[in-house]
């Protein structure tokens, strides 16, 4: 029931940055973190998987609270969360920057009971203005399945996260496999209409639309029950 009053307003957010050799962008996503409203305070944690910690050496906020894991993305949100404070944690990619009202939209969102987390449309900062009219149909299918990727900001309660295990040890869709067994569980994700900004990079290193085309069939073949490890393969080590 929605409750004006509801405990979480005061409650903490966690924000959980998983990164692996993000040397030149990690100050300017740390900085956007604390320019937002609420950013001065809140939790940051960065849990970078290598293991010479190159991504925390660069980083100048003596605030955020550095951890070395080894590599892949579940396994280093997890080891985040489990040194994490917040009764909400918001698993953010280390390109990904979030909006104004960010926390605030976050624990208005909660203050829901029968909501137990979420996640922002998408934007990109720079890419071609086909593969953006190409991206409006992975925010649509988003809104539809209310199952998001990580791309988007992940967020949910503690106890949701520590009642489903947290993220699987997979290469890949780690975050889907967490929205879906949510949804499997009975808990209500809601999409907010306000968009995180991700970085386009990925899609100027190579040609952005066998890159959008790679993308989309990976995740098409995951969704008809390939193997995770499988697929990375594929997708990273295609001439193996």
């Amino acid at each position: 029931m929605n409750n004006t009053n509801h405990p979480l307003m005061d409650e903490r957010i966690s924000i959980i940055i998983p990164a692996l050799h993000e040397e030149e962008i990690i100050n300017d996503t740390l900085t956007s973190i604390r320019s937002i409203d609420g950013g001065e305070d809140v939790e940051v944690i960065v849990v970078d998987g290598d293991p010479k910690g190159s991504t925390l050496k660069m980083i100048n906020d003596q605030r955020v609270k550095k951890i070395r894991s080894r590599a892949g993305r579940g396994t280093q949100m997890n080891k985040g969360a489990r040194s994490s404070k917040g009764s909400i944690l918001l698993f953010l990619h280390a390109d990904t920057k979030l909006p104004k009202n960010a926390l605030e939209l976050i624990r208005e969102t909660l203050e829901d009971d029968r909501i137990s987390g979420g996640a922002f449309r998408l934007r990109f900062d720079r890419i071609s203005p086909i593969i953006a009219s190409l991206y409006i149909i992975f925010n649509i299918r988003v809104a539809i399945t209310r199952v998001p990727y990580g791309d988007r900001g992940i967020f949910l309660r503690r106890e949701v996260f520590d009642e489903l295990g947290g993220y699987k040890d997979i290469p890949l869709f780690e975050d889907v496999d967490l929205m879906t067994r949510m949804k499997k569980k009975g808990k209500r994700i809601k999409i907010l209409k306000e968009k995180v900004v991700t970085s386009g990079r990925r899609f100027n290193e190579r040609e952005s639309l066998r890159t959008w085309l790679e993308t989309s069939m990976i995740i098409i073949r995951y969704r008809l029950g390939a193997d995770p490890w499988e697929l990375y393969r594929d997708y990273y080590y295609p001439d193996r």
